[in-house]
């Protein structure tokens, strides 16, 4: 059966968050999917869609969003027009999807990932280690919280929410000392002027699927399905489906800290993994090896050997 392309008059729709990281990774989607097939960029249309986690965020800055709701926040409203058939393909940040997806819809395409690590943001300290005893740091991530505490128990934590340009007024304005923000954001963002400095994973192991952007599409949409898999990342894939795998088994969200790494070294994946109670006062950390194609094992193994180790109760601490 011939691909019917797209056209200017019958464009595919892309949609998307309106932030401009979100827009970002959308731009990029475009420009690979017409690059791939040989086509003008008017033949993608953009879709921007305002999710319950954009409204949350402006309404409440301030408070946790583990107090809002989970994962979903920031693509319910995306998946709802997927599933309508208003749009093609929803775009997302791969760190903000939860494991399983609804009814009807699948998430097996993922462009070339970007840094995973985290970046440390101070406008007068060069580093984490350089923060005075009792520093105030703003973050709003659950992991980053506990990963802090557990390794420096003096500093205080303040919620810390917003782009990039409001993070940075709110450190000029001294309500924090440092923030972190994930290196592929200002990588895509081209941001190289933004006071960061990248966090070895040795250091600060990063959320499970950082860096990675997901295109999910209708489960029966054979055009989409023949188009996305022109983009795919396929090294991506392997790694994601790793440390996805280990998130689900975790039974990972918002509400639980949890940090996870897949690497590929020839026919081989290295996956770490990290545990921690949300106050930090704990923390658990093991890795496996195994062959690329047991991924999926391979992160239900670590998994269970982490929850082997933490025992019951261990996550009963919020």
């Amino acid at each position: 059966m011939t691909l019917i392309l797209p056209s200017a008059t019958a464009p595919f729709k892309i949609g998307t968050r309106g932030s401009p990281l979100a827009l970002a990774q959308a731009h990029e989607t475009r420009r690979r999917l017409a690059q791939a097939f040989d086509l003008l960029e008017d033949c993608f249309e953009i879709v921007v869609i305002k999710t319950t986690g954009d409204d949350a965020a402006l309404i409440a800055a301030d408070r946790p969003l583990k107090e809002i709701g989970n994962k979903g926040l920031f693509t319910k409203e995306i998946e709802e027009q997927l599933i309508a058939g208003s749009i093609d393909i929803a775009v997302h940040s791969m760190k903000d999807m939860p494991v399983d997806q609804p009814d009807g819809l699948t998430l097996e395409c993922y462009l070339p990932r970007e840094s995973t690590a985290d970046a440390f943001v101070s406008l007068a300290h060069a580093s984490l280690a350089a923060l005075p005893e009792g520093a105030t740091v703003g973050t709003s991530s659950l992991r980053r919280r506990a990963q802090l505490l557990h390794r420096r128990p003096d500093l205080k934590i303040v919620e810390f929410r917003g782009n990039v340009q409001t993070r940075l007024k709110k450190l000029a304005d001294g309500v924090a000392e440092a923030t972190f923000l994930a290196m592929a954001g200002l990588n895509r963002l081209g941001m190289a002027d933004v006071p960061a400095t990248e966090i070895a994973p040795e250091d600060m192991l990063p959320a499970v699927a950082q860096g990675a952007i997901g295109i999910e599409r209708r489960a029966d949409d054979d055009r989409t399905s023949e188009m996305l898999a022109a983009i795919h990342d396929e090294e991506t894939g392997q790694r994601l489906a790793a440390e996805r795998a280990f998130l689900a088994a975790l039974d990972g969200s918002c509400e639980t800290p949890i940090a996870g790494l897949a690497t590929l070294a020839g026919d081989s994946l290295r996956l770490r993994g990290e545990i921690l109670k949300t106050d930090g006062s704990a923390a658990i950390a093991d890795e496996i090896t195994g062959a690329i194609a047991d991924g999926p094992e391979l992160g239900q193994s670590l998994a269970d050997r982490l929850l082997t180790r933490a025992g019951p109760g261990f996550f009963d601490h919020r």
